[in-house]
């Protein structure tokens, strides 16, 4: 089958896309993930990255075009340089990296950076096509809807990639079982398109300036998100505002009223003591605020006169020492009586309804900051006093169900205090009622209607007031993650910590309950904002599609379509369990809306969630593993039938390094180099060639900084390989393995080659190589052992990672003699002494001398002992031009001391305009240093070079303009 490659099959800028992966941990405002929680979503600069790079051809299928390496090398800079560049910027006399292109999260808000991704996307259709490239936007817009493939997410989840798909100007489809994630890949690819470039409907905005200015894209569906959530805001306040009165501060605080922002509740059981008995408070921080001279925290004060005795809290402010915990996995320690209990005793009081919870504190806005204020007898009362009308009596199973039920919470309604649930059903109902208003807006502001609803494809009023209606029963999910009695306060930043800070349903002891009505976090109008901040810059530029289908079992989509995907990963997260929290309030709000999605009580189809989930098979490990595997199976099936010939899938696999067999040794795991064996690792390979696919590549796609040195030498690598596969012909032939190994060895070199050339970082070398390793094993139909069986996935990883220690250790033929002498020693002794003569019969076997290294200036001789010279002990201000011994060894150390300790990228790049070609050696001998200090665990060492290599297009681009600066100074003196 012969294709155009794609540049997702040759190389990627893999630096670019992880730092800005990494990055947008750290965006919030605007950014989709703050729409709704949804839990291990992929990057959205990683699936930008993927979808553009599989759509725009590699240079070398155009040798018509780039008839030379050179050419192709050069174009397919150009299209790295769109993803993602790295450039220093200087900010305040100090050097800081940021990434610029198509990844950047601040780039896409410039509609140049996406037209010219776009325009490289239409250009390599009209190439296949014979046409003319269209230029300008209008031009590309049309050609792409015309010709461009569809892009099919069958596990859209948080609408990542269909997102992704839709901004790069593609027709976006996405699927999946659970009616959660339907609904907020909804709200990010079907509903801003639906009403793109339309005013608001509110009356305040239509009064002032509906004539004057023009919406562009959702900013009209924005603001109306925002009018009508401060309207459901004032509703319930008028409702329920009562049941959140406000505090006086004293004199400390301004001597004023103010805001409750959250009270802090501590749970209690009695103490079994006989001779106590009082009602202990279980406490796993009495800290109220750990900043800097805003020191506050909680003291307990026993009352004995009482019996049993009382406890009763004060605020202290100020440096000092709290009390130690009264709770841990350990267990419970009485504070009046210092008894130990085991946490079965605690456990057992909650399950017998006897777990209650008492005021500790309240935390108010005060001036200048929080005030932090001592228990309010009246505030208590009347939180105690609620009586909720509705609460979801849903039973808490699976993955939400792992910790809490062992107290006696074993419904979603027990994760909720009286005043919580009042709240939460009080905005869920406001919904339905401001979607009325929301219709009537819209009918008097003269926008058609239909009367068709959303759901059914309506495009009018009664859909637009839906689709508002949508994002307003969002806020209120956002607000019953910051609602639950498992919130808890976080006394580092003094905000309240959300039910979700992890990807599970954790017990508290001491927790926060938010004011909704507050200005600071939690509070529903906040949760507004968010939302609101993300409709108004959606891409808005394509229309998208959505549908809850199994996986296994779409035929929806039959035509050529091009499919990248982040499907579930074996046990790992139990997404039909936790979205149940949100389920429950989502099914209050909108069961009107989407009767589809919202018809039964419990998320649907559980069972058919595609997860290695035991309790579903009476707890049976094997049955789980079968049922993933059979569907995983199934779902690839499906994927090849509908995968369009021209473009690869690409899969992302949730990469864990610590998921090895027991019968891997110890030393195997600390070999970043060595391909662990992994269970799911293996199963993912062998699913998707079984499935009828070629595996072509596996880049890592990490969330974290590579260079740092927890990643190196720990196996932090990725947080998710993306798998990038071809349709396999059916006519596939079979090899043996000796052939398999023997074509191993011829094409793989290349391909590290042009890995290299890409200028993929050492430690992402070993799984990318995976990729056009695997490329050859899965051509074959099967590939045969000498005894006829099939080669399994594990013994062919185990030779790729093989043929790549080969093609590293035949790179050494390149270096000089000294060099490869200071190789071999390095492997054997770092930087530390060894003996003279096995130095001196050393550098006999590569052609030079102990007083040749020495004068080389790379070796110290003495006393029968001889060493590495550190890069801290290498002459300053060396010139390589003036070295009359000039060896790769000293140019690579010298360069690594100049990006660390010396100028930086301008010095290593001042020292690479000196060198010729010495400075592409240098790089390579940094890969081969990488390996060694790789395979043996030496990871701050191995920082070094990683560092070396993923700074060098930053240090060639600088050590360019030095060179092209040079002949000018030269000429003016």
């Amino acid at each position: 089958m012969t294709y155009r490659k794609k540049l997702i099959e040759v190389a990627l800028p893999l630096e670019a896309i992880n730092q800005e992966s990494a990055r947008e941990k750290s965006i919030r405002h605007g950014h989709p993930s703050t729409l709704h929680l949804w839990w291990a979503r992929r990057p959205l600069a990683a699936c930008r990255a993927v979808l553009f790079a599989s759509l725009v051809d590699d240079p070398s299928s155009h040798p018509d075009k780039f008839p030379t390496e050179e050419e192709q090398e050069k174009e397919r800079q150009r299209l790295h340089d769109l993803i993602g560049r790295i450039e220093n910027v200087e900010t305040r006399g100090k050097s800081t990296q940021t990434v610029r292109g198509l990844v950047s999260w601040s780039d896409i808000t410039n509609t140049s950076v996406v037209e010219e991704a776009q325009r490289e996307i239409a250009r390599c259709l009209a190439w296949e096509k014979g046409d003319e490239p269209p230029t300008k936007p209008e031009e590309v817009t049309e050609y792409l809807s015309k010709h461009a493939p569809p892009i099919y997410d069958p596990f859209c989840g948080g609408g990542s990639i269909p997102l992704e798909a839709q901004r790069l100007g593609l027709e976006a489809h996405g699927s999946d079982i659970n009616p959660v994630a339907v609904l907020i890949t909804k709200a990010l690819i079907e509903i801003p398109p639906k009403f793109a470039n339309l005013p608001p409907v509110n009356p305040d905005s239509r009064k002032n300036s509906i004539k004057t200015k023009t919406w562009y894209g959702a900013q009209g569906l924005a603001e109306d998100v925002r009018y009508y959530g401060q309207w459901m805001r004032e509703q319930a306040f008028k409702q329920i505002g009562h049941l959140y009165p406000k505090v006086n501060l004293s004199q400390e605080y301004g001597d004023t009223e103010a805001t409750v922002i959250a009270w802090l509740w501590a749970r209690t059981v009695k103490c079994p003591n006989p001779a106590c008995g009082c009602q202990m408070p279980l406490v796993r921080s009495f800290e109220l605020s750990t900043k800097k001279e805003k020191e506050a925290w909680v003291e307990p004060i026993i009352n004995r006169s009482q019996q049993p005795p009382v406890v009763s809290f004060q605020v202290n402010s100020g440096k000092g020492k709290p009390l130690d915990e009264t709770v841990n996995r350990k267990g419970a320690t009485c504070i009046c009586c210092n008894t130990p209990m085991p946490l079965d005793y605690v456990r057992a009081e909650g399950k017998a309804g006897r777990m209650g919870a008492q005021l500790m504190a309240i935390v108010a806005e005060g001036q200048g900051g929080r005030a932090y204020l001592p228990p309010n007898e009246e505030h208590e009362k009347i939180a105690a006093s609620v009586k909720p009308e509705w609460k979801p009596e849903t039973e808490l199973v699976g993955k939400a169900a792992v910790n809490v039920p062992l107290y006696g919470m074993t419904k979603y309604a027990d994760l909720f205090s009286l005043r919580q649930l009042v709240a939460l059903t009080t905005f869920s109902d406001f919904v339905r009622e401001a979607r009325e208003k929301i219709l009537s807006d819209a009918l008097a502001s003269e926008i058609p209607d239909d009367s068709l609803p959303f759901c059914e494809g309506g495009k009018g009023a009664t859909a637009y007031a839906d689709a508002v209606a949508t994002y307003l029963a969002f806020a209120v999910d956002r607000m019953s993650d910051y609602s639950s009695s498992i919130c808890s306060w976080n006394s580092g930043r003094d905000n309240i910590r959300n039910t979700f800070a992890r990807q599970a349903i954790p017990m508290t002891w001491d927790f926060a309950e938010v004011n909704p009505f507050s200005d600071s976090s939690g509070n529903f109008v906040g949760a507004i904002d968010w939302i609101a901040k993300v409709v108004e810059i959606s891409p808005c530029s394509t229309q998208g599609f959505v549908q809850r289908i199994d996986a296994t079992k779409s035929d929806i989509y039959a035509k050529s379509i091009v499919v990248s995907t982040d499907p579930p990963y074996y046990d790992n997260i139990g997404y039909a369990d936790l979205s149940e929290f949100f389920y429950v309030w989502l099914r209050r709000s909108l069961n009107f809306i989407y009767p589809n999605l919202f018809s039964t009580i419990i998320i649907p189809d559980k069972e058919r969630e595609l997860v290695a989930t035991p309790y579903r098979f009476g707890g049976s490990k094997q049955k789980a593993r079968e049922f993933f595997e059979t569907g995983l199976g199934k779902t690839f099936k499906r994927m090849r039938e509908m995968a369009h010939d021209g473009y690869p899938l690409t899969v992302y696999y949730a990469f864990k390094q610590t998921e090895t067999d027991d019968e891997v040794s110890l030393t195997e795991t600390k070999r970043n180099s060595e391909i662990r064996a992994s269970t799911g690792w293996e199963t993912m390979l062998e699913g998707l060639i079984k499935a009828g696919f070629s595996i072509t590549g596996t880049w890592p796609m990490r969330t974290e900084r590579s260079a740092r040195s927890v990643s190196i030498g720990t196996n932090a690598l990725a947080s998710s390989i993306a798998l990038v596969c071809r349709p396999r012909p059916e006519t596939a032939p079979s090899a043996t393995r000796r052939q398999f190994v023997n074509i191993l060895k011829r094409e793989l070199p290349e391909a590290l080659q042009k890995l290299q050339q890409g200028n993929i970082a050492p430690v992402d070398l070993a799984q990318a190589s995976i990729g056009p390793g695997m490329e050859i094993y899965s051509r074959y139909s099967k590939v045969l052992e000498s005894d006829g069986e099939q080669m399994p996935v594990r013994i062919a990883l185990q030779l790729i990672n093989q043929t790549l220690d080969d093609f590293l250790a035949e790179q050494e033929g390149e270096f000089d003699a000294e060099t490869c002498f200071a190789l071999i020693w390095f492997e054997q002794h770092t930087f530390t002494e060894g003996l003279f003569g096995d130095a001196e019969t050393l550098s006999k076997a590569k052609n030079t001398a102990v007083q040749g290294l020495v004068d080389a200036g790379i070796l110290t001789a003495k006393a029968g002992k001889v060493r590495l010279l550190r890069r801290d002990e290498l002459p300053k201000n060396w010139n390589p031009q003036t070295d009359n011994r000039l060896t790769v060894w000293e140019a690579t150390q010298h360069m690594i001391w100049e990006l660390q300790d010396g100028a930086g990228n301008q010095g290593a790049a001042n020292l690479l305009s000196q060198l010729g070609t010495i400075g592409e050696a240098a790089r390579e001998l940094a890969y081969r240093l990488y390996n060694i200090c790789d395979k043996k665990g030496w990871a701050a060492e191995g920082v070094a070079y990683n560092s070396l290599v993923i700074s060098w297009p930053e240090i060639s681009r600088l050590a360019a303009e030095t060179e092209e600066s040079t002949p000018l100074q030269m000429a003016l003196l």
